[in-house]
């Protein structure tokens, strides 16, 4: 049998994750992020087990931060057999990464809440 070791948050990691969280981030995107800051390279797998989040949680993370250019995907054969694993990474330092996300959450638009209030007003009233 083989034998894994799985990489579990620490508390300051889980930290990281909740101030990410606080800025905008989406928690499982932050939770990838964050552990991938942590490795060198890793798998979907290893994603997974660590932020212990179902395959299609995990993906649809990875999915975005590479559509972000934040992280670069390889293929791997492992001993020449079976599917090729694909190995992930940080293709920027997360400081640089961080910085990103705050220029781009200070880009948004911000809506306020008497703005939404007219249009529900608005509708109200034609029906």
């Amino acid at each position: 049998m083989r034998r894994e070791s799985v990489q579990y948050f620490t508390e300051k990691e889980e930290e990281f994750v909740n101030l990410l969280i606080e800025i905008g981030v989406q928690k499982k995107v932050a939770k990838v992020l964050v552990f991938l800051a942590g490795a060198p390279e890793v798998t979907s797998r290893e994603i997974e087990r660590g932020t212990d989040m179902r395959q299609s949680e995990a993906s649809m993370a990875v999915k975005y931060l590479i559509n972000q250019g934040w992280i670069p995907r390889r293929k791997s054969l492992f001993e020449n057999k079976g599917w090729p694993m694909i190995i992930y990474k940080l293709a920027k330092s997360i400081t640089l990464i961080v910085d990103c996300i705050e220029k781009e959450k200070k880009n948004e638009p911000i809506i306020s809440s008497s703005l939404s209030g007219n249009y529900g007003n608005t509708f109200n009233n034609t029906l």
